[in-house]
């Protein structure tokens, strides 16, 4: 409704007309749509704040038969006032149908062009003053009654004739006033009847005395599933054998306390149509009593729920996989309302922003990075405009840089205000690492692929201009150069080969005993031809293994490799081989300047670099991780043990045959 021109919001208003103890209310429709309705409306009506929101016929479905709701159809289509004074309602209330006079008004509200946009209903319950004024009108009747007796009396006291004549009359009168009042009364129990049969929801009517069904209609036929000859005349718990246990007692108790019995959404298990079945049914046992206070009957009156039950809870599961989907993906969830500034969060939520409770916005944008402070609000702009909100973020906790994931849904009032935002924050700081690292391995690939390829071609197009030479040692050095830039891209792409077949899980191991002593001296000797490093080992020459030879050929090779990449102390590399309680050992130890303690968990992930800035023989960052799963799938350890500025030694351990089994093995 618009403004009141006092200056009273329209909440105000409606505050007024709730305190209020004139029957007020308001509807909107043509089907008399409650809006609106104080509690001395209610009362009136007999229904409880639950008929909010209901067409009239549905909330007072007696109203039907009666001339109220085409009235109300008529105002809100004419835009005019209906009244009326001592004007006679039936209503059912406190389960009962009784007769009311009312003196009421529905007053058509009208905008400035003229649009109705509400009736006021106002009522004023005058059933006590009718029902007085109906008494002295009988008083008043029955005084000249009298008095016109007493004057025939006085004039015929010396008639016994007109007297007997009179007293004639007036048994001739009460018979009529007898036979009016008994067809009076049976048309009130057909119309009970009537009223029973073509209600909109299940109605039985118990007797007290022997629990005998006086009346039931077919809704509540339907709801227990039973036929009309097995209920109608029958005792109530013959018919619905079983509900007894349960009901028997709350019956019995209503009949013999006075005070109803309601339930709501009580599951009930019935044989309907002899098929067992379970319902869901709200439902009230009333008292019925006679004129001396005693309880005659008992009425009951039931809606069949389960399809709301059933619906709600399927509600209820999506909500609660939903959560535990949420929970399981690690999602925080939070709930900020724009004119309150209130926010609710998750336990997730703000262990990511690491508060233990919900912090307010303003504590939020305290954790973010400078430089991404902005991106929030910017986000909120543009959500305001297409409901959506979404952005990247860094965050600063204890020192240390964390990458946030927002993504919300805004809901907006019917001006198209935003109202409040509901969303989920996700950590995804490792995945961010994860694409960094990526990143960082294309640009490394290209460059590994490249150094090689070049130094393939330059070799080979000056080979073609010294072919002809009868000096050989230019020609010799220039296919060493080229065959040695083959080999190197050859090992570059085996390395990208074992990722994908890692991925795809087609590594296949071929187990045979081996002299690993002898492996190993050979892979040390081939890392001499190319970097003349100072290379010892140490151990025994004669141990055997029981493994992929080529494999740990590969495994050895990566990490003298390493050592000497990053091993450039004057001490050279070490070497090592021998035999533990768990099988054989093998470690390289050198003298670089070892790894940092937060590095140390990431050396043996896929495209990790431990000198990420290196542009220069650092590799791909796939050796270590190759490494990794060759000895995991020969059931055995790998691992590194570095101080920062004393070097590192990266070692394996492979486990112990059970027995010197010959042949090929595939794992």
């Amino acid at each position: 409704m618009d403004q009141n021109t006092s200056g009273l919001s329209s909440d105000q208003i409606l505050q007024v007309l709730t305190l209020s103890k004139d029957a007020t209310a308001i509807h909107v429709g043509a089907d008399a749509r409650i809006v609106f309705a104080n509690e001395a409306m209610l009362a009136i009506w007999g229904k409880g704040r639950q008929v909010i929101g209901l067409p009239l016929k549905e909330a007072l479905p007696e109203l039907i038969t009666q001339p109220f709701l085409d009235m109300f159809a008529r105002v809100w289509k004419e835009g005019i006032t209906l009244s009326g004074q001592n004007t006679a309602a039936d209503l059912v209330v406190e389960g009962v149908l009784q007769r009311y006079y009312f003196d009421f008004e529905y007053r058509a509200v009208s905008d400035a062009d003229g649009r109705v946009q509400c009736i006021l209903h106002t009522a004023t319950d005058v059933t006590e003053r009718v029902r007085q004024q109906e008494l002295v009108d009988r008083l008043n009747r029955n005084l000249s009654l009298s008095n016109e007796e007493l004057s025939v009396a006085n004039e015929q006291l010396s008639a016994a004739n007109e007297e007997l004549a009179a007293m004639n009359e007036e048994l001739a009168a009460t018979n009529e006033e007898l036979q009016t009042s008994y067809a009076e009364l049976s048309l009130s129990d057909r119309r009970f009847g009537e009223m029973v049969l073509q209600a909109p929801f299940a109605i039985c009517l118990i007797r007290a005395g022997d629990l005998v069904v006086e009346a039931v209609n077919t809704d509540y036929l339907k709801l227990v599933g039973k036929r009309r000859e097995q209920l109608e005349g029958q005792v109530i718990w013959e018919g619905v054998a079983e509900a007894a246990e349960v009901y028997a007692p709350v019956l019995q108790q209503v009949i013999d306390t006075g005070e109803a019995f309601i339930a709501v959404e009580h599951r009930l298990n019935l044989i309907r149509n002899n098929e067992p079945e379970t319902v869901y049914v709200d439902f009230t046992y009333k008292p019925v009593f006679a004129a001396n206070g005693a309880v005659r009957s008992v009425l009951v009156v039931g809606i069949d729920v389960t399809e709301k039950v059933l619906a709600r809870k399927r509600i209820e599961d999506v909500e609660q996989r939903a959560r535990l989907a949420i929970e399981a993906a690690d999602i925080g969830t939070f709930d900020y309302h724009y004119a309150s500034k209130e926010l609710i969060s998750s336990d997730r939520f703000n262990d990511i922003f690491g508060f233990a409770a919900s912090p307010t916005r303003v504590e939020i944008l305290e954790k973010f990075h400078p430089e991404d402070r902005h991106l929030s609000g910017d986000a909120h702009q543009a959500g305001a405009k297409t409901g959506k909100m979404y952005y990247e973020a860094r965050l600063i906790l204890d020192g240390a840089i964390r990458w946030i994931r927002i993504q919300g849904n805004i809901y907006f009032n019917a001006q198209r205000e935003p109202q409040r935002v509901l969303g989920t924050v996700l950590d995804i700081t490792e995945q961010k690492r994860l694409e960094q690292q990526k990143d960082d391995f294309v640009s490394i690939a290209s460059h590994e692929l490249r150094t090689p390829i070049t130094s393939l071609n330059v070799s080979l197009e000056l080979l073609n201009r010294v072919k002809n030479r009868e000096d050989r040692s230019m020609a010799d050095h220039l296919i060493g150069q080229a065959l040695g830039s083959g080999r190197r891209i050859r090992a570059l792409i085996e390395d990208l080969l074992d990722v994908s077949r890692i991925r795809e899980g087609q590594v296949m191991l071929q187990k045979k005993w081996f002299n690993l002593f002898a492996l190993v001296q050979a892979c040390i000797e081939r890392e001499r031809q190319w970097n003349h490093h100072d290379i010892t080992i140490q151990g025994e020459k004669h141990l055997e293994v029981f493994a992929d030879e080529q494999r740990m050929e590969q495994v050895i090779t990566n990490l003298i490799t390493n050592a000497v990449k990053y091993g450039k102390g004057p001490e050279g590399i070490q070497v090592s081989i021998g035999r533990t309680p768990n099988g054989t050992i093998f470690s390289v130890t050198d003298q670089g300047p070892g790894i940092a303690l937060d590095k140390l968990e990431h050396v043996f992930e896929r495209y990790y670099r431990i000198m990420p800035h290196q542009t220069s023989g650092s590799g791909m960052g796939l050796g270590l991780y190759i490494a990794k799963d060759i000895v995991t799938r020969h059931g055995g350890e790998i691992g590194v043990e570095s101080e920062p500025g004393s070097g590192s030694t990266f070692w394996f351990i492979l486990p112990a045959a059970s027995s010197a089994a010959g042949g090929a093995q595939a794992d």
